[in-house]
């Protein structure tokens, strides 16, 4: 990957557009991307880092709202954020071009709208010397541009933007920090899944043999509950070794023990059967010659009682005989009472009917009767023509009432219509007037909202202006006490410094040997080697004082920042407040704010204005088309009353004449109908009872002659001989039943068994009984034993089934618990056959480092001048597990240490040479995608000339590889090595840059 153009606006600290040629910059080979603290280094990284992967490095990330972060606070306010970046990948030239979101002004209104992302991706054809549009999709642009990277983010961010600080604390960290940042850069994620995966597995495996096993020992209590005291239980939990065996072996014995139980319970349910038999059949023979003997007892009584009852039977036989002969006359005496009923019935509704005739007609026959019935009914039907006169004239006069309800109604209209009008013109004007006052306030709200918001403004800024006041003060005087502290550090660090150098030579006299020659002047004897003096000054000692130096140094770098920052704030607030005192802009906003509210309240009340000014309007319409509607109306009655008047009067001359002396035609009538009514009814009554009489006379004459055919001397005696069904019945009954228990009691005395039970002596079937219960009950005992056996043993047998294949079921998911709790502890490190107690995931970072520390070792050595070598190391370290440890030898002394040892510019180059390192490997594990573009972030104040040349001069040696390596550094040596720069000046417009080329 080769960067050539880099073009940005309105990003981070750069308020205009400013763009970087990386192909001038990369010319030399090297390039030094410099400026002031606060200028904006980093977001030229940052930029390039958005601009492949739509989001920056680390904790500077923001998010859903991450556009609104990365947008310049000194862009234009129509300027919108964009980065575009030419580069060369796997042998395609794109150009990227990426805008976040951006909220601008409406353009139309007031407010702001939201613009959403765009992104660009274009390639150059070489062919046609032209860009071609690949894609503007965010997510395909993303996955293309990671697919010919090879890499994610965070690895572009480790491998192409180096990170010193990250690198020395990797340096300084321990096994499981580096852990961390390894399988963040090579994703080991996968390995450590497997791990969690197989502990998850062990754990589910170890679950189910456990379930399983409380399954098994719950079969061992339901087998221990049906055999009783027969089966001891295994003192095993679920999950220890040997449980199944002790179920099975145990539900053996228990098995075999109540086989035993349950043959004997057969042997004695045999017996106890055989003895309830022979109880039985006694039983039997007992009772049926007691009930013999009983029987034959019985039959004596009952031949007793029918002989008293001799005389009572012949009675009823003679009682019998005579209903039968008198059930001849029966229909005849039915028919003749039949006609004397009806007759009487006919008799009283005649009188009835007469009773309410007129004194005239009481004693007129059947004919007379119905003669004045038609008279009455011609009369009737000549009023029906006045009975409609009649119901028209009620009519007329409801309607005649209707009209009057009418005209009074619409009086009160006219009348309340007149009053309201009145009114009208008074209220309109206060309805208009209450309209325009809102609208003055709603016009005077509007004017006042664009004053609110500048008068908070001021007022925030005052305030800020007088906070920032005591804090630029107590920033001044602790920047003034740091830079005190700075010197006098730097003062003890160069006295230390210059008392080392004089006694230097009691230094290299120390490491002197005889025979071995001087580093300084080769003689091979020493004959008086330099001594240290007192208060000699050692390397540490020096070294202390000048990380003394650097650490205070920075401090008041730090406080000058702090100060620098505080005066722009200051100067900001000042600038926006003014010379105004905070009381009087606070006293002005809050009066604003309160004039402001009151026009609001009553704008607010304009729409409610309005509204009630138009219902007045249309309640004013209605009433005016009410009252024009109310005098149309009482013109029109005034015809249809007179209408009404000169129908009335007819109608009631018409009914005068009908009605004769009544009180009114309906009445005439109703007298007419009541008069034929009862004239009918009379005439009708009379008719049927001249009829019944005469059926009555040829009833007494037909009953007369079935007597005496019947031989009954008159027909009182024939009816006083009848019986009804319910006493023929009773006597057919009981003549039956002597008849029938006269052959039942002569059966049974002929019976011969009877008669022989009869003279036997007295059955004993108390004894017989209580010897058949007691066989019964033995039997009972022996059945219910024999059962309770038998379910022992069919639950027994169940039980083991269901025991031994729990047992086959629960037997591969032990086997599959036992290679999996292998595996995962083999891979979790906690297995004896784990030798060094190294975790999967530790197991393959372990080699990627071994990998890194090969790759570093061939740059450290040249920046150590042969010194340092970086090598691996999976001794053991916490809790006894082999760790991701990294050591430098110093081949000075042959010793290998921890690289946390290192000094300053050591861990400086050590780190440089890590990173370069991992550089390569990663690169090497996301495909070989070729780096032909570095970045290398700080850490050159440390280093002292000579080890700064060295390590320059590895990073001009990258050039081999056609690479380029551009150095993040506000170091002002590097400003004379190397001469292709990259400048960024900050100031209050927004940052810019500046670029010079090697040349």
């Amino acid at each position: 990957m080769r960067l050539h153009r880099l073009d940005i606006t309105a990003f981070g600290p750069f308020g205009a557009s400013q763009s970087v040629d990386f192909d001038d910059l990369s010319a030399a080979g090297l390039f030094l991307l410099h400026g002031p603290t606060g200028a904006g280094k980093t977001s030229v990284l940052d930029a390039v880092c958005y601009a492949l992967y739509g989001s920056v490095p680390g904790a500077r990330q923001g998010g859903t709202g991450q556009g609104m972060t990365l947008r310049s606070d000194h862009a234009a306010v129509g300027t919108r954020t964009e980065v575009r970046l030419e580069l060369t990948v796997a042998g395609r030239r794109l150009e990227v071009t990426r805008q976040p979101p951006w909220e601008r002004p409406k353009l139309r209104g007031k407010g702001t709208t939201v613009d959403k992302a765009q992104t660009w991706l274009r390639e150059y054809d070489a062919t046609t010397r032209a860009w071609k549009d690949l894609s503007r999709s965010h997510q395909e642009i993303g996955e293309e541009i990671t697919q010919l990277l090879g890499m994610s983010r965070e690895q572009f961010c480790q491998v192409v933007l180096l990170p010193q600080g990250d690198f020395a604390r990797f340096l300084r960290a321990d096994a499981e920090a580096r852990g961390k940042l390894l399988g963040r850069l090579f994703d080991t994620r996968r390995f450590a899944e497997v791990e969690k995966r197989l502990a998850e597995r062990r754990r589910t495996t170890e679950a189910r043999v456990r379930e399983g096993d409380a399954a098994l020992l719950a079969d061992a209590h339901r087998m221990q509950q049906a055999a009783g005291d027969a089966m001891a239980l295994p003192e095993l939990a679920p999950g220890e070794p040997g449980l199944a065996e002790a179920v099975l072996e145990a539900a053996a014995v228990a098995r075999g023990t109540a086989r035993e139980l349950l043959t004997v319970a057969d042997c004695r349910l045999t017996a106890a059967e055989s003895a309830q038999a022979a109880a039985e059949r006694r039983l039997a023979d007992a009772r049926e010659l007691d009930r013999l003997q009983r029987r034959f007892a019985q039959a004596r009584e009952r031949a007793a009682r029918l002989a008293e009852r001799a005389d009572a039977h012949r009675a009823a036989e003679e009682r019998m005989e005579r209903a039968r002969k008198a059930e001849a006359v029966a229909p005849a005496l039915e028919l003749r009472d039949a006609a004397d009923s009806e007759h009487r019935r006919a008799a009283a509704a005649e009188a009835s009917a007469r009773a309410l005739l007129p004194p005239g007609l009481a004693d007129a026959g059947a004919a007379g009767l119905a003669a004045a019935a038609r008279r009455a009914a011609e009369e009737l039907g000549g009023l029906e023509s006045a009975r409609r006169a009649e119901r028209r004239l009620a009519e007329l006069v409801e309607e005649r009432a209707g009209l009057d309800r009418q005209e009074r109604a619409d009086d009160e209209v006219r009348q309340d219509a007149e009053t309201w009008l009145a009114d009208w013109e008074t209220t309109r004007a206060g309805l208009q007037s209450r309209v325009d006052c809102a609208q003055e306030a709603a016009a005077r709200a509007e004017q006042l909202a664009l004053q609110r918001e500048p008068a908070r403004r001021r007022l925030d800024a005052a305030r800020l202006r007088d906070r920032l006041t005591d804090d630029t003060e107590e920033a001044r005087r602790r920047a003034l006490a740091a830079a005190e502290d700075a010197l006098e550090a730097r003062a003890h660090w160069l006295d230390l410094k210059e008392q080392r150098l004089h006694g230097i030579a009691a230094e290299l006299a120390a490491n002197l040997t005889d025979g071995a020659p001087c580093a300084v002047c080769g003689a091979t004897e020493h004959p008086a080697p330099a001594r240290k003096t007192a208060g000699h000054v050692d390397r540490d000692a020096e070294e202390r004082a000048l990380a003394g130096h650097q650490a205070a140094d920075e401090r008041r770098a730090k406080a000058e920042r702090h100060l620098g920052t505080v005066r722009e704030a200051l100067a900001a607030a000042t600038a926006e407040a003014g010379d105004a005192a905070t009381d009087r802009l606070a006293e002005e906003a809050e009066e604003l704010e309160g004039t402001y509210a009151r026009a609001r309240a009553t704008a607010s009340t304009l729409h409610a204005a309005q509204e009630e000014l138009r219902r007045a309007e249309g309640e004013r319409e209605q009433r005016v088309a009410a009252q024009q509607q109310a005098v149309v109306r009482s013109a029109s009655r005034v015809a249809g009353r007179d209408r009404l008047e000169r129908e009335q009067a007819a109608l009631e001359e018409e009914l005068a004449r009908a009605r004769g002396g009544a009180e009114s035609v309906t009445a005439r009538a109703a007298q007419l109908e009541r008069q034929a009514a009862l004239l009918t009814r009379a005439a009708e009554t009379a008719r049927v009872a001249e009829d019944t009489a005469q059926r009555l006379k040829d009833a007494d004459a037909r009953l007369a002659d079935a007597a005496f055919r019947a031989r009954f001397d008159t027909p009182a005696d024939a009816a006083a001989a009848l019986l009804d069904d319910t006493a023929h019945r009773e006597l057919q009954r009981r003549l039956d039943a002597w008849q029938s228990e006269d052959a039942a009691v002569r059966a049974v005395l002929g019976e011969a068994d009877t008669a022989e039970a009869a003279r036997r002596p007295p059955a004993d079937l108390a004894a017989a009984e209580r010897a058949a219960a007691d066989a019964g009950r033995r039997l009972r005992e022996a059945a219910s034993a024999r059962d309770a056996a038998a379910r022992c043993c069919a639950e027994l047998d169940r039980l083991s089934a269901h025991a031994t294949t729990s047992v086959r079921r629960l037997a591969p998911l032990r086997e599959e618990h036992t290679r999996v709790a292998r595996l995962a502890s083999l891979a979790a490190g906690t297995s004896a056959d784990n030798e060094r107690r190294m975790r999967l995931e530790s197991y393959v970072l372990a080699a990627r480092l071994e990998q890194v520390a090969a790759a570093a070792t061939a740059r450290l050595l040249r920046m150590s001048s042969g010194r340092y070598t970086l090598v691996h190391s999976d001794g053991r370290t916490g809790r006894g597990r082999s760790g991701l440890g990294l050591h430098v030898v110093d081949a000075w002394t042959g010793r290998e240490r921890d690289t946390a040892t290192l000094s300053g510019g050591e861990t400086f180059f050590a780190s440089l040479a890590l990173a370069l390192g991992l550089a390569d490997v990663v690169t090497d594990e996301a495909g070989g995608v070729r780096l032909d573009t570095l970045f290398i972030d700080e850490g050159f104040g440390s280093l002292d000339d000579q080890t700064l040349d060295e390590v320059l001069d590895v990073l001009d040696a990258l050039r081999e590889r056609d690479r380029s390596v551009g150095i993040v550094s506000h170091v002002a040596d590097l400003r004379r090595r190397v001469h292709a720069q990259l400048e960024v000046v900050k100031g209050r417009s927004g940052s810019v840059l500046r670029q010079r080329g090697a040349g």
